[in-house]
C-alpha cells in the first residue's frame, strides 16, 4: 500500500491525484490487478471523471452545492460542515482502477480526482493495488 498527501486550496475542491495514483500503481510492480483509491476522510472523497475540460469541475462541485446545500437550519451536525458529511457519502471514499501491463486501465477523457467538500485541509489517500489472473 501506498499512501500519500494532498493539500486542497478551498472548502470546495476537485483535486487531480492521477498522477500520484499512476506513481503508487508503477511502483507496485504488479503488472495485471486492481488499484484501489481510498480516502479516511468523512468528508472527503473520491471520483472518476473528466479531466480534459476544467468547467467540469466546476460543474460538478456546483451541482453538489446545489444538491446539498451548506448551511440549512434543519442540520443537527454541531461542527457546521453536515454538507460535506453528505456529499462525501454520495461520492463515496473510494475507487477501484483495472491496472493493465502496469498501468491503469482509465478512459481517454478520465481522471482521478480528491473531492475536498470541508477544506481547505490536508488529505490521505491510499493507494492498495492487488495482483489478479
Amino acid at each position: 500500500m501506498v499512501s500519500f498527501t494532498i493539500a486542497t486550496g478551498r472548502r470546495n475542491d476537485l483535486v487531480d491525484i492521477t498522477g500520484p495514483v499512476r506513481r503508487a500503481v508503477a511502483a507496485s510492480g504488479i503488472d495485471r490487478g486492481l488499484a484501489t483509491v481510498f480516502v479516511p476522510h468523512t468528508t472527503a472523497a473520491v471520483t472518476i471523471n473528466e479531466n480534459a475540460d476544467p468547467s467540469v469541475k466546476y460543474d460538478l462541485l456546483m451541482g453538489l452545492d446545489n444538491l446539498v446545500p451548506a448551511g440549512l437550519p434543519q442540520y443537527r451536525h454541531a461542527e457546521g460542515n453536515s454538507d460535506a458529511h453528505i456529499k462525501a457519502s454520495l461520492v463515496g471514499s473510494s475507487v477501484t482502477v483495472i491496472v493493465e501491463k502496469g498501468s491503469l486501465v482509465l478512459g481517454t477523457w478520465q481522471g482521478i480526482f480528491l473531492c475536498e467538500f470541508d477544506g481547505p485541509r490536508t488529505r490521505q489517500v491510499l493507494v492498495q493495488v492487488v495482483k489478479t489472473g
